[in-house]
Protein backbone atom coordinates (compact mmCIF):
# COMPACT_ATOMS: atom_id res chain seq x y z
CA UNK A 1 0.00 0.00 0.00
CA UNK A 2 1.25 3.70 -0.97
CA UNK A 3 2.17 5.53 2.16
CA UNK A 4 -0.19 8.18 2.56
CA UNK A 5 -1.68 11.56 4.74
CA UNK A 6 -4.41 10.98 7.22
CA UNK A 7 -6.87 14.30 7.91
CA UNK A 8 -10.06 14.73 10.48
CA UNK A 9 -12.52 17.28 9.19
CA UNK A 10 -15.57 18.93 10.84
CA UNK A 11 -17.15 20.85 8.19
CA UNK A 12 -18.22 20.52 5.20
CA UNK A 13 -16.71 23.92 3.35
CA UNK A 14 -13.00 22.66 4.97
CA UNK A 15 -13.54 19.65 4.04
CA UNK A 16 -14.20 20.65 0.29
CA UNK A 17 -10.97 23.35 0.80
CA UNK A 18 -8.75 20.37 1.57
CA UNK A 19 -9.63 18.02 -1.31
CA UNK A 20 -9.35 21.24 -3.58
CA UNK A 21 -6.05 22.08 -2.45
CA UNK A 22 -4.76 18.32 -3.05
CA UNK A 23 -5.79 16.47 -5.90
CA UNK A 24 -3.96 13.29 -4.79
CA UNK A 25 -6.48 13.66 -1.87
CA UNK A 26 -9.54 11.28 -1.18
CA UNK A 27 -12.51 11.53 0.83
CA UNK A 28 -13.11 8.85 3.80
CA UNK A 29 -16.16 7.77 5.17
CA UNK A 30 -16.41 4.28 6.48
CA UNK A 31 -13.71 2.85 3.69
CA UNK A 32 -15.47 0.09 3.85
CA UNK A 33 -14.46 -0.25 -0.83
CA UNK A 34 -12.11 2.47 -0.75
CA UNK A 35 -9.67 0.91 1.75
CA UNK A 36 -10.11 -2.39 0.22
CA UNK A 37 -8.61 -0.97 -3.26
CA UNK A 38 -5.91 1.00 -1.39
CA UNK A 39 -4.31 -2.51 -0.12
CA UNK A 40 -4.81 -4.15 -3.79
CA UNK A 41 -2.79 -0.77 -5.29
CA UNK A 42 -6.17 0.20 -7.45
CA UNK A 43 -6.66 3.31 -5.38
CA UNK A 44 -3.22 5.59 -4.24
CA UNK A 45 -4.63 8.54 -2.66
CA UNK A 46 -1.54 10.71 -0.78
CA UNK A 47 -3.86 11.69 1.74
CA UNK A 48 -7.31 10.56 3.07
CA UNK A 49 -9.98 13.27 4.60
CA UNK A 50 -12.21 11.64 6.95
CA UNK A 51 -15.39 12.88 6.91
CA UNK A 52 -17.13 10.99 9.29
CA UNK A 53 -17.40 13.62 12.02
CA UNK A 54 -19.58 15.33 9.71
CA UNK A 55 -23.01 16.58 10.32
CA UNK A 56 -24.46 14.79 8.05
CA UNK A 57 -25.50 11.69 9.54
CA UNK A 58 -29.04 12.10 10.23
CA UNK A 59 -32.09 11.19 8.46
CA UNK A 60 -34.73 14.33 8.54
CA UNK A 61 -38.21 14.99 6.77
CA UNK A 62 -38.30 17.89 3.89
CA UNK A 63 -40.96 20.06 3.91
CA UNK A 64 -42.45 18.65 1.17
CA UNK A 65 -42.87 15.06 3.29
CA UNK A 66 -40.01 13.91 1.39
CA UNK A 67 -36.39 12.22 3.72
CA UNK A 68 -32.78 13.99 3.38
CA UNK A 69 -30.45 11.00 4.35
CA UNK A 70 -26.98 12.39 5.18
CA UNK A 71 -24.37 11.30 3.38
CA UNK A 72 -22.21 9.89 6.36
CA UNK A 73 -25.63 8.21 7.94
CA UNK A 74 -24.32 4.26 8.16
CA UNK A 75 -25.89 1.63 6.02
CA UNK A 76 -26.83 0.51 9.46
CA UNK A 77 -29.06 3.36 10.57
CA UNK A 78 -30.27 3.87 7.11
CA UNK A 79 -32.20 0.49 7.03
CA UNK A 80 -33.54 0.84 10.82
CA UNK A 81 -35.15 4.57 10.34
CA UNK A 82 -38.38 3.97 11.24
CA UNK A 83 -39.57 6.22 8.31
CA UNK A 84 -37.26 4.37 5.99
CA UNK A 85 -38.81 1.65 7.25
CA UNK A 86 -42.60 2.98 6.71
CA UNK A 87 -42.23 4.92 3.64
CA UNK A 88 -39.82 3.35 1.63
CA UNK A 89 -39.54 -0.62 2.82
CA UNK A 90 -37.54 -1.04 -0.28
CA UNK A 91 -34.70 0.74 0.44
CA UNK A 92 -34.66 -0.85 3.92
CA UNK A 93 -34.56 -4.00 2.90
CA UNK A 94 -31.98 -3.27 -0.25
CA UNK A 95 -29.46 -1.80 2.57
CA UNK A 96 -30.07 -5.46 4.91
CA UNK A 97 -29.64 -6.93 1.29
CA UNK A 98 -26.00 -5.57 1.22
CA UNK A 99 -22.69 -6.82 2.76
CA UNK A 100 -22.82 -8.37 6.92
CA UNK A 101 -23.61 -6.78 9.62
CA UNK A 102 -20.38 -5.39 10.65
CA UNK A 103 -19.67 -3.59 7.21
CA UNK A 104 -22.98 -1.89 7.46
CA UNK A 105 -22.18 -0.69 11.19
CA UNK A 106 -18.87 1.12 9.06
CA UNK A 107 -20.34 1.64 5.38
CA UNK A 108 -22.07 5.44 4.83
CA UNK A 109 -24.54 5.90 2.21
CA UNK A 110 -22.48 8.85 0.42
CA UNK A 111 -19.58 5.95 -0.12
CA UNK A 112 -21.82 3.19 -1.12
CA UNK A 113 -23.15 5.35 -4.19
CA UNK A 114 -19.28 5.53 -4.97
CA UNK A 115 -18.17 2.31 -4.06
CA UNK A 116 -16.50 0.50 -7.74
CA UNK A 117 -16.96 -2.62 -9.36
CA UNK A 118 -16.00 -5.96 -7.82
CA UNK A 119 -15.01 -7.15 -11.73
CA UNK A 120 -12.58 -9.72 -11.08
CA UNK A 121 -10.66 -8.15 -14.09
CA UNK A 122 -10.92 -5.03 -12.34
CA UNK A 123 -9.23 -5.96 -9.38
CA UNK A 124 -6.45 -7.75 -10.74
CA UNK A 125 -3.76 -4.96 -11.15
CA UNK A 126 -1.72 -7.75 -13.03
CA UNK A 127 -4.20 -7.79 -16.21
CA UNK A 128 -5.67 -5.15 -18.19
CA UNK A 129 -8.89 -3.32 -17.98
CA UNK A 130 -10.04 -0.15 -19.00
CA UNK A 131 -12.21 0.95 -16.06
CA UNK A 132 -8.86 0.82 -14.07
CA UNK A 133 -6.53 1.66 -17.00
CA UNK A 134 -8.28 3.07 -20.11
CA UNK A 135 -7.43 1.98 -23.60
CA UNK A 136 -6.25 -1.63 -21.99
CA UNK A 137 -8.90 -3.50 -22.98
CA UNK A 138 -11.77 -5.29 -21.28
CA UNK A 139 -11.21 -9.07 -21.03
CA UNK A 140 -14.09 -9.78 -19.15
CA UNK A 141 -15.77 -9.77 -22.80
CA UNK A 142 -13.80 -13.24 -23.96
CA UNK A 143 -13.15 -14.36 -19.96
CA UNK A 144 -15.35 -14.45 -17.40
CA UNK A 145 -18.58 -12.42 -17.44
CA UNK A 146 -21.34 -15.17 -16.02
CA UNK A 147 -22.17 -12.23 -13.45
CA UNK A 148 -21.69 -9.06 -15.88
CA UNK A 149 -23.67 -6.24 -17.66
CA UNK A 150 -26.53 -7.32 -20.08
CA UNK A 151 -27.96 -3.91 -20.36
CA UNK A 152 -26.07 -0.84 -21.16
CA UNK A 153 -22.74 -2.37 -21.75
CA UNK A 154 -20.21 -1.34 -24.52
CA UNK A 155 -17.73 -3.15 -26.21
CA UNK A 156 -15.11 -1.10 -23.48
CA UNK A 157 -16.71 -2.40 -20.64
CA UNK A 158 -19.21 -4.93 -19.09
CA UNK A 159 -18.76 -4.33 -15.40
CA UNK A 160 -21.68 -4.45 -13.83
CA UNK A 161 -22.67 -1.86 -10.16
CA UNK A 162 -22.54 -3.91 -7.24
CA UNK A 163 -24.95 -1.42 -4.77
CA UNK A 164 -27.94 -2.65 -3.90
CA UNK A 165 -29.00 0.35 -1.81
CA UNK A 166 -28.31 2.12 -5.45
CA UNK A 167 -31.34 -0.30 -6.65
CA UNK A 168 -33.88 1.03 -4.65
CA UNK A 169 -32.71 4.90 -4.58
CA UNK A 170 -32.78 4.63 -8.39
CA UNK A 171 -36.49 3.45 -7.95
CA UNK A 172 -37.61 6.63 -6.13
CA UNK A 173 -36.25 9.45 -7.99
CA UNK A 174 -33.18 10.16 -5.56
CA UNK A 175 -31.46 12.96 -6.10
CA UNK A 176 -27.70 13.16 -4.87
CA UNK A 177 -26.62 16.47 -3.07
CA UNK A 178 -22.99 17.80 -3.03
CA UNK A 179 -20.78 20.89 -2.23
CA UNK A 180 -18.00 22.14 -4.11
CA UNK A 181 -15.87 25.28 -3.73
CA UNK A 182 -18.47 27.19 -5.87
CA UNK A 183 -21.41 26.04 -3.43
CA UNK A 184 -23.89 22.98 -3.30
CA UNK A 185 -25.51 21.80 -6.08
CA UNK A 186 -27.36 18.56 -7.08
CA UNK A 187 -27.88 16.03 -9.19
CA UNK A 188 -30.97 13.19 -10.12
CA UNK A 189 -29.62 9.95 -9.52
CA UNK A 190 -30.73 9.24 -13.16
CA UNK A 191 -28.24 11.51 -14.14
CA UNK A 192 -25.32 10.56 -11.38
CA UNK A 193 -23.81 7.40 -13.11
CA UNK A 194 -22.34 7.93 -16.59
CA UNK A 195 -23.28 5.53 -19.42
CA UNK A 196 -20.05 3.71 -20.23
CA UNK A 197 -19.68 4.05 -23.80
CA UNK A 198 -16.07 4.85 -24.32
CA UNK A 199 -14.65 6.05 -21.02
CA UNK A 200 -15.81 3.24 -18.79
CA UNK A 201 -13.20 5.09 -16.27
CA UNK A 202 -15.27 7.95 -16.02
CA UNK A 203 -18.08 6.47 -13.53
CA UNK A 204 -20.00 9.31 -12.28
CA UNK A 205 -20.59 12.99 -12.92
CA UNK A 206 -19.87 14.66 -10.32
CA UNK A 207 -17.67 17.56 -10.20
CA UNK A 208 -14.60 17.46 -9.66
CA UNK A 209 -13.43 17.65 -5.53
CA UNK A 210 -17.29 17.35 -5.22
CA UNK A 211 -18.10 16.42 -1.16
CA UNK A 212 -21.64 14.21 -1.61
CA UNK A 213 -23.85 15.38 1.34
CA UNK A 214 -26.62 13.68 1.51
CA UNK A 215 -29.79 11.80 -1.11
CA UNK A 216 -33.09 13.38 -1.54
CA UNK A 217 -36.11 10.94 -1.67
CA UNK A 218 -38.84 13.21 -3.03
CA UNK A 219 -42.60 12.00 -1.28
CA UNK A 220 -43.84 9.14 -3.12
CA UNK A 221 -46.76 7.35 -1.81
CA UNK A 222 -46.70 4.18 -3.81
CA UNK A 223 -43.36 3.38 -2.21
CA UNK A 224 -44.86 2.30 0.61
CA UNK A 225 -45.74 -0.61 -0.98
CA UNK A 226 -42.52 -1.49 -2.16
CA UNK A 227 -40.25 -4.26 -1.96
CA UNK A 228 -36.59 -5.29 -2.66
CA UNK A 229 -35.58 -8.77 -3.89
CA UNK A 230 -32.28 -10.04 -4.44
CA UNK A 231 -30.95 -13.36 -6.09
CA UNK A 232 -27.31 -14.60 -4.93
CA UNK A 233 -25.31 -17.50 -5.18
CA UNK A 234 -24.75 -18.05 -1.52
CA UNK A 235 -27.81 -17.31 1.10
CA UNK A 236 -25.82 -14.11 2.46
CA UNK A 237 -23.43 -11.48 2.13
CA UNK A 238 -22.60 -11.86 -1.72
CA UNK A 239 -23.18 -9.43 -4.53
CA UNK A 240 -26.52 -10.08 -6.38
CA UNK A 241 -26.35 -12.04 -9.95
CA UNK A 242 -30.37 -10.05 -10.03
CA UNK A 243 -31.82 -7.88 -8.27
CA UNK A 244 -35.22 -5.47 -8.23
CA UNK A 245 -36.57 -3.16 -6.68
CA UNK A 246 -40.43 -2.57 -7.31
CA UNK A 247 -43.70 -0.63 -5.72
CA UNK A 248 -47.01 -0.76 -6.73
CA UNK A 249 -50.41 0.72 -6.52
CA UNK A 250 -52.82 -1.40 -8.25
CA UNK A 251 -56.80 0.36 -8.39
CA UNK A 252 -59.50 -2.00 -9.52
CA UNK A 253 -57.57 -4.22 -10.62
CA UNK A 254 -55.66 -1.66 -12.82
CA UNK A 255 -51.75 -0.25 -12.25
CA UNK A 256 -52.33 3.03 -11.21
CA UNK A 257 -48.52 3.55 -10.83
CA UNK A 258 -45.44 1.38 -10.94
CA UNK A 259 -41.95 1.80 -10.02
CA UNK A 260 -39.32 -0.75 -11.12
CA UNK A 261 -35.28 -0.59 -10.76
CA UNK A 262 -32.88 -3.42 -11.56
CA UNK A 263 -29.47 -4.06 -10.30
CA UNK A 264 -26.55 -6.35 -11.04
CA UNK A 265 -27.66 -5.93 -14.59
CA UNK A 266 -25.94 -2.84 -16.06
CA UNK A 267 -22.80 -0.42 -15.10
CA UNK A 268 -25.77 1.42 -12.72
CA UNK A 269 -29.02 0.71 -11.22
CA UNK A 270 -31.05 0.14 -14.13
CA UNK A 271 -34.60 2.61 -14.06
CA UNK A 272 -36.67 0.05 -15.94
CA UNK A 273 -38.99 2.91 -17.68
CA UNK A 274 -40.07 1.06 -20.49
CA UNK A 275 -41.68 -1.45 -18.04
CA UNK A 276 -43.59 0.80 -16.08
CA UNK A 277 -44.76 3.17 -19.30
CA UNK A 278 -45.99 -0.94 -20.35
CA UNK A 279 -47.84 -1.51 -17.34
CA UNK A 280 -49.04 2.15 -16.22
CA UNK A 281 -52.96 2.06 -17.17
CA UNK A 282 -52.84 -1.88 -17.39
CA UNK A 283 -54.20 -4.81 -15.91
CA UNK A 284 -52.16 -6.01 -12.84
CA UNK A 285 -52.08 -9.80 -14.28
CA UNK A 286 -48.98 -11.87 -14.32
CA UNK A 287 -49.38 -11.74 -18.10
CA UNK A 288 -48.96 -8.18 -18.29
CA UNK A 289 -46.05 -8.23 -15.46
CA UNK A 290 -44.01 -10.23 -18.28
CA UNK A 291 -44.85 -8.52 -20.90
CA UNK A 292 -43.50 -5.48 -19.29
CA UNK A 293 -40.44 -7.25 -17.97
CA UNK A 294 -39.93 -8.43 -21.54
CA UNK A 295 -40.06 -5.29 -23.32
CA UNK A 296 -37.68 -3.90 -21.12
CA UNK A 297 -35.34 -6.87 -21.61
CA UNK A 298 -35.63 -6.39 -25.42
CA UNK A 299 -32.72 -4.14 -25.66
CA UNK A 300 -30.75 -7.28 -23.35
CA UNK A 301 -26.91 -7.59 -25.01
CA UNK A 302 -26.07 -10.75 -23.33
CA UNK A 303 -22.60 -12.75 -23.48
CA UNK A 304 -22.60 -16.64 -24.00
CA UNK A 305 -22.64 -17.14 -20.32
CA UNK A 306 -24.65 -14.20 -18.86
CA UNK A 307 -28.05 -14.45 -20.50
CA UNK A 308 -29.37 -17.00 -18.23
CA UNK A 309 -30.00 -13.21 -16.47
CA UNK A 310 -32.80 -12.55 -19.04
CA UNK A 311 -34.85 -14.77 -18.07
CA UNK A 312 -34.13 -14.61 -14.17
CA UNK A 313 -35.04 -10.39 -14.58
CA UNK A 314 -38.23 -12.01 -16.04
CA UNK A 315 -38.98 -13.81 -13.25
CA UNK A 316 -38.28 -11.61 -10.46
CA UNK A 317 -40.69 -8.69 -11.79
CA UNK A 318 -43.07 -11.35 -12.56
CA UNK A 319 -42.95 -12.66 -9.19
CA UNK A 320 -42.39 -9.38 -6.64
CA UNK A 321 -45.31 -7.43 -9.13
CA UNK A 322 -47.51 -10.63 -8.42
CA UNK A 323 -46.89 -10.38 -4.54
CA UNK A 324 -47.73 -6.60 -4.97
CA UNK A 325 -50.67 -6.90 -6.39
CA UNK A 326 -51.93 -9.81 -4.33
CA UNK A 327 -51.04 -7.91 -1.26
CA UNK A 328 -52.71 -4.71 -2.74
CA UNK A 329 -56.28 -6.92 -2.99
CA UNK A 330 -56.50 -8.30 0.27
Amino acid sequence: MKEFGYQRVLDVSEAVAVLGADPDARFLGGGTNLVDLMKTGIERPGRLVDVRELPLDRVEMTPDGGLLIGATVTNSDLAAHPEVRRRYPALAQAVLAGASGQLRNMATVGGNLLQRTRCGYFTDVAGPCNKRLPGSGCPAIEGEHHNHAILGASEHCVATHPSDMGVALAAFDAVVRYETADGPGELPLADFYLPVGDTPHLETALPSGALITGVTLPPAPVAAHSRYRKVRERASYAFAIGSIAAALDVRDGVVHEVRLAFGAVASRPWRALEAERALTGGPATAEAFAAAADAELAAAEALPHNGYKVPLMRNLVVALLTELAEEAAR
